[in-house]
């Protein structure tokens, strides 16, 4: 052992002789280090983005390796440079064991200034085309410090690297999409309000491995976000959710029917326009009203197409440039659109796959639909859900109306405006949407009391399969209320 990493493990261990037992892992120091760790390893190690790396590093970085020796900030980023990022066709990327985790605060005169973060992470190589191979596992102990509101990374020991030949994978969801042909995952996890983790498993193509800014086709994730933006537009009186739409667009297919009338943009955020979801599922693939608006509950893409139509026909907008205003630059949303950018979009997106393994033609929309074909990041919808929860864009009055029960659809699940809503008990209330198209299965839900969600993003016909699993595995009881109520 050399002085230097004898000396920095003694510091750490005088450190933890005047600390009390690791914090909670439900508290909000333990997930904003597990968020701070997952972004150092994921964005910035296994990725490559040396920008992030800079800034996430004190100046003064102490980094003790067993074998590699002490590093200061300086040799630390040459060496990433040179030897994690140097070869793009062959790197080493880092995954952290999650149960492994623990936190402990560090205080001055009763004031928090930092916090030590200890746990196990394995090692895999990356080869292009070809997938990730274990290349052993070690410990870490890290010191976080906060300065001027800024988690930085200031004391690092790496050490017990052990024999590749002897590691054994822990990911319980790296087996789970193995056992369920899930080609690509896309999974954010929030807890207390917080963006915690963000995984991507797989590749963007069945050779490429996907990044963790991967985009993905949400299907009809895209309905909550179209709500939410003429939601904006109610909450800035702009817009009014019970005038009739007729007087900014009426469909030719419903003009000579008088209901078209009554319909108004909370039938349509609710689903009770008595449209079909497509007009070309009709055997005559025109549009029609199968009953009186607001009578009952039908799912309708059809009706949020109808909606879009009458907004960009009162601002003189389209749909993408009404949502960059209200929705995507407000919450930094960069890699959100319902429009195909070529050359942003094509580096990065996920393709679909039927169950038989076959490739789909991606979808390549030159305008924006209502209902469907958002292209987005985890990271990107994660914090679009959390703005819903924290209600970082509508009026009190206009928030209370969108997680009001606007109509039943089976026991106690009702349609909300935008989002569906389960009713948990207790006073307790989830939101959620799901999408489904070819290669396409997503789905998240959010609970606003306990400031908890989930997105999950596969790119294949069946991905649904693993929904069940995941609800359970980071809802526990509660999800397994969720999913009591959906298969009932």
């Amino acid at each position: 052992m050399t002085k230097r990493l004898y000396y920095g493990i003694l510091i750490l261990f005088l450190f933890f002789g005047n600390l009390k037992a690791q914090i909670d892992k439900n508290s909000s120091l333990f997930l904003e280090l597990k968020k701070q760790d997952s972004l150092f390893f994921e964005r910035g190690f296994n990725n490559c983005d040396i920008a992030y790396l800079e800034k996430s590093v004190d100046d003064n970085l102490k980094f003790y390796h067993d074998f590699g020796g002490f590093q200061d900030k300086k040799l630390f980023m040459e060496r990433t440079k040179k030897n994690i990022c140097g070869n793009p066709n062959q790197k080493p990327i880092r995954k952290v064991i999650e149960s492994s985790l623990e936190v402990f605060p560090l205080y001055n005169n009763g004031e928090l200034y930092g916090a030590i973060q200890t746990g196990e992470h394995q090692f895999f190589t990356r080869e292009k085309n070809k997938e990730d191979v274990l290349g052993g596992q070690a410990k870490f102990t890290s010191v976080w410090t906060k300065k001027n509101g800024n988690w930085l990374m200031s004391d690092v020991l790496s050490y017990d690297h052990g024999d590749p030949a002897k590691t054994k994978i822990s990911d319980d969801l790296e087996k789970l999409l193995k056992d369920n042909s899930i080609p690509t995952l896309g999974l954010g996890v929030i807890e207390n309000g917080k963006l915690t983790q963000i995984k991507v498993y797989g590749t963007l193509n069945g050779k490429t491995t996907a990044p963790y800014n991967s985009l993905f086709n949400v299907a009809s994730l895209t309905k909550p976000v179209t709500a939410m933006t003429v939601l904006r537009l109610v909450s800035l009186g702009k817009w009014n959710l019970d005038e009739p739409l007729y007087k900014y667009f009426t469909d030719p297919d419903v003009a000579n029917d008088p209901r078209h009338k009554k319909l108004t943009t909370r039938l349509v955020l609710s689903h009770q326009t008595g449209f079909s979801n497509w007009r070309w599922m009709n055997k005559d693939q025109k549009l029609s009203l199968n009953f009186d608006p607001g009578t009952k509950y039908q799912y309708s893409g059809e009706g949020f197409e109808y909606l879009r139509k009458a907004i960009e026909n009162k601002f003189h907008k389209s749909l993408e440039d009404l949502a960059k205003e209200m929705i995507f630059q407000p919450l930094n949303m960069k890699d959100t659109s319902y429009i195909w950018d070529e050359k942003k979009d094509s580096q990065r997106i996920v393709m679909g796959y039927n169950k038989n393994g076959k490739q789909y033609d991606i979808v390549k929309n030159t305008k924006a639909n209502a209902a469907d074909d958002l292209i987005t990041s985890v990271e990107d919808y994660s914090n679009f859900l959390i703005a819903v929860m924290d209600n970082k864009l509508l009026s009190p009055q206009v928030f209370e109306e969108m997680k009001a029960k606007q109509v039943e659809t089976k026991k106690n699940k009702y349609y909300g405006l935008g989002f569906e809503i389960y009713d948990l008990g207790n006073n307790e209330i989830s939101l959620s949407h799901s999408g489904s198209d070819k290669g396409v299965n997503t789905f998240a839900i959010i609970l606003p009391k306990t400031k908890k969600g989930i997105v999950i993003f596969t790119n294949v016909d069946d991905g649904y399969k693993i929904y069940e699993t995941l609800i359970n595995q980071y809802f526990g009881d509660i999800g397994r209320k969720v999913v009591e109520i959906e298969t009932k």
